[in-house]
């Protein structure tokens, strides 16, 4: 027992020693190089999405100014909660992912708003927008990790498209005019 834990130790401290290491797994060199760009960029969008978000929250005001800024503010703190499984899962596959604030502004999709004032309604269409391309973007993540057989990548990117959804739903709804006969 004692040779094969020296054994065991000695192949360990080749294994570090190694320039290139990759943790064990079995993605290829290509599916790591692809995945965790993919993801690295998705990484970027969570933040500004994440920001625009907290923006619409602090500035919302008028008649609905009580369950918007609690919702906007929930969806934020969801949008939030992901990025760290997003940049870990870049690096538990061998990958790199964000390092700054300015390579996540300069990779994002999302487009931001620094406007002194901004109607509630158009927050929420500019959210639905920004949530939409999100789940876009999410499933054409989930395809280039089918393609490659990532499944545990997958299986993460199918709960955010979950959520994006809902979160889309919602500011969908209560942007819809009040109805007065009521379904």
């Amino acid at each position: 027992m004692k040779a094969t834990t020296a054994t065991a130790i000695k192949d360990a401290k080749t294994i570090r020693s190694d320039e290139k290491l990759k943790p064990p797994g079995t993605l290829g060199d290509n599916a790591i190089r692809e995945i965790s760009a993919a993801l690295t960029a998705l990484l970027a969008d969570s933040f500004a999405l994440y920001l625009k978000t907290k923006n619409f929250h602090w500035h919302v005001s008028g008649p609905n100014f009580y369950g918007y800024h609690l919702m906007f503010d929930e969806q934020a703190a969801q949008i939030l909660a992901a990025t760290d499984d997003m940049a870990e899962r870049a690096r538990k596959i061998g990958g790199t992912t964000l390092r700054s604030l300015q390579q996540a502004a300069s990779m994002t999709r999302v487009e931001g708003n620094e406007a002194d004032f901004v109607e509630p309604a158009d927050m929420l269409a500019e959210l639905v927008q920004d949530n939409r391309a999100f789940s876009a973007a999410l499933k054409a993540v989930h395809e280039l990790c089918d393609e490659h057989g990532d499944v545990a990548t997958a299986s993460l990117i199918e709960v955010w498209i979950d959520e994006a959804e809902r979160r889309t739903w919602f500011l969908f709804e209560a942007s819809r005019p009040a109805m007065t006969a009521g379904h």
